[in-house]
């Protein structure tokens, strides 16, 4: 039975293509805020991190109502390290909205999302945005679109998809992208036609696929999913059956629905609509909630396996505790299982020796997002380099992740480009021209990514743009080099000074200025030299007693290099380690004496 006053889309498309801002639009559109309200823009980015890097990482449920029709609208996160987040919501949908930027095209991300949406069998609509860009070709672009479609074998009934025109920024939505229309009304009119309604069973039993778990400091673990048939009361008995088969009772405390931006409590939830359930303990992703007279099971929801782990350890610096509150390994390892637990898409696990906790993500910017949360949350801890999961077929032979890169360049710069993925273990696709900048599609194994964004910026003075995501696992590619240049590494625990940086700058780049804390071990800078020198960074003048005849040269620093947490991690070495703490970020070396590490060296 189709409950026709609802329709489900998911929002799809490459990071940045407008896809937060579209969902703003509607919001206004459909009357959530009132004309003279002050809302922040890409309201739905409620996160700090999500606001700070200007992409979405959670997928959101809002609904929108339009002619009596109530919509729900899930924003999923445009960056394929957070892939997984969008497989499992597409389970909620009916339709999908795939957004294209009328000036770049379908982009790897695209494909991604756009492959799993048709595997699901999703209606797609096309909404071609940034129509009023220079340079814009949505006509071309729509043919692109149409390619990828054939080329990832959609059905017949998907290759006939409707195709909106929008300038999300500026608020309108247009048939034709030569029309005179300024509102979002076409859109909202073409959901309604095109998107199927949920096709369900009002009367059947209960079925509820958990696809996402909220968390309340108040009621704990809440249960998002799509209901495909019955209707859930408020304290209602079901039965939850976990992925690995095993059933409990339980007693379904409270249900909500999704009305605008929030949840709504409900005495009863309905097939069809996407719900939140609390009363469900250790709700996982892919739990079913069902009736207990007659069972339902789904199938469970796969998702694709991460590529790349890194080990958390309590920190072991000298410094331990100034800047954070929590310190401990055990309620590091608590913090992490917490998340294991909420996080589909990540692996964690603790070392059999119990000296740390293995995270397994989908990219350094994945891992690094957890990181980030968690120094925010007052933890300080250190992390080694992140090491490529490694996988075996049946022959023995080793296979490794390999990811499909692609680079827009400025074409005076593609050579450099082709040489830096050259010596990263790249090989090259595709190669296109596209206006003055050069399009280049590598294969490259995903440990060759790592450090490559600063490497290509450098080389194209910070025009080129890189997107990668994981494709295939395909023959391990051998040893590559590491990074050619020494480290200093200060000899002493004591604070910096600024006659000591002085003379220092003059043999490579420094990483801290004067006045910081460093201690005996601490990475300070990075020697033109290879081989790594030990430094003296509280080195200071000695003063005599007779005056001089010319007055002392004043001292001139150059900044010193600082690193976001990616660029930490990209940069660190096997024997390296980086302190993580709320208002700093280190390196260091593993072994802190230098004796221990002349010891460890020989042996």
């Amino acid at each position: 039975m189709k409950q026709e006053n609802l329709r489900n889309i998911a929002i799809i498309a490459h990071v940045d293509h407008g896809k937060t801002t579209l969902v703003d639009r509607l919001l206004y559109t459909s009357g959530v805020f009132r004309e003279n309200q002050q809302v922040d823009e890409r309201v739905l980015d409620s996160n700090d991190q999500e606001r700070e890097r200007g992409i979405t990482i959670l997928s959101k449920n809002i609904s929108v109502t339009y002619n009596g029709v109530k919509i729900n609208v899930i924003d999923t996160p445009g960056h394929a390290d957070f892939g997984g987040e969008v497989e499992r919501v597409l389970n909620m949908a009916d339709g999908a909205l795939l957004i294209v930027d009328a000036f770049e095209g379908p982009m790897p991300q695209t494909r991604f999302v756009l492959k799993h949406a048709l595997a699901l069998g999703l209606r797609i609509m096309v909404v071609i945005n940034k129509i009023d860009r220079p340079g814009a070709r949505p006509e071309e672009v729509v043919d692109e679109v149409f390619d990828l479609m054939v080329e990832l074998e959609a059905s017949d009934e998907q290759l006939d998809f409707p195709i909106i025109y929008a300038s999300a920024v500026n608020g309108y939505a247009r048939f034709a992208p030569e029309d005179e229309n300024m509102d979002m009304l076409p859109l909202l009119d073409t959901i309604l036609k095109e998107v199927p309604a949920p096709d369900c069973e009002p009367n059947g039993p209960v079925a509820l696929q958990i696809c996402t778990v909220d968390h309340s400091s108040f009621v704990g673990r809440i249960g998002v999913g799509r209901l495909f048939s019955g209707t859930i009361h408020k304290n209602e008995q079901a039965l939850v059956i976990k992925n690995d088969g095993t059933r409990y009772n339980t007693v379904i405390k409270d249900v909500f629905t999704f009305e605008e931006l929030g949840k709504k409590k409900q005495q009863e939830v309905h097939a069809g609509d996407i719900v939140a359930v609390v009363g469900v303990d250790d709700a996982d992703i892919g739990d079913m909630v069902t009736s207990r007279e007659n069972p339902v099971r789904l199938d469970p929801i796969e998702v694709e396996e991460p590529t790349m782990a890194v080990v958390f350890e309590a920190s072991t610096s000298p410094l331990i505790g100034r800047e954070g509150d929590i310190v401990g390994a055990r309620q590091l390892k608590e913090r992490l299982m917490r998340e294991a637990e909420s996080n589909i898409s990540m692996r964690i696990e603790e070392l059999e020796d119990k000296s740390g906790v293995e995270v397994a993500g989908r990219g350094v910017l994945h891992l690094s997002v957890l990181m980030e949360t968690m120094r925010r949350e007052g933890f300080e801890f250190q992390v080694g380099r992140p090491r490529v999961l490694i996988k075996k077929d049946e022959q023995g032979r080793k296979l490794e992740p390999i990811e499909e890169a692609t680079v827009d360049v400025p074409s005076e710069y593609a050579g450099k480009a082709i040489e830096v993925f050259g010596s990263a273990g790249g090989e090259m696709a595709d190669m296109f021209q596209r206006g003055d900048q050069t399009h280049l599609v590598f294969k490259i194994p995903t440990r060759g990514t790592m450090g490559l964004r600063t490497r290509l910026l450098n080389v194209t003075r910070g025009e080129a743009t890189m997107f990668h995501h994981f494709s295939e696992y395909g023959a391990f590619r051998g040893d590559f080099n590491g990074r050619k240049n020494g480290s200093m590494i200060s000899m002493s625990t004591e604070k910096s000074v600024a006659y000591a940086l002085d003379t220092l700058q003059e043999r490579g780049k420094l990483f801290v200025g004067p006045g910081e804390d460093c201690y005996e071990g601490m990475i300070v800078g990075e020697s033109a030299k290879e081989g790594d020198m030990v430094v003296n960074i509280a080195k200071s003048k000695q003063l005599g007693n007779q005056r001089s005849s010319g007055a002392d040269k004043a001292i001139q620093l150059t900044p010193p290099q600082t690193f976001t947490l990616e660029e930490a991690l990209e940069y660190i070495e096997d024997d390296e380690l980086v302190e993580v703490t709320p208002k700093s970020i280190r390196l260091r070396k593993r072994i802190l004496s230098s004796i221990e590490r002349k010891k460890a060296n020989k042996n």
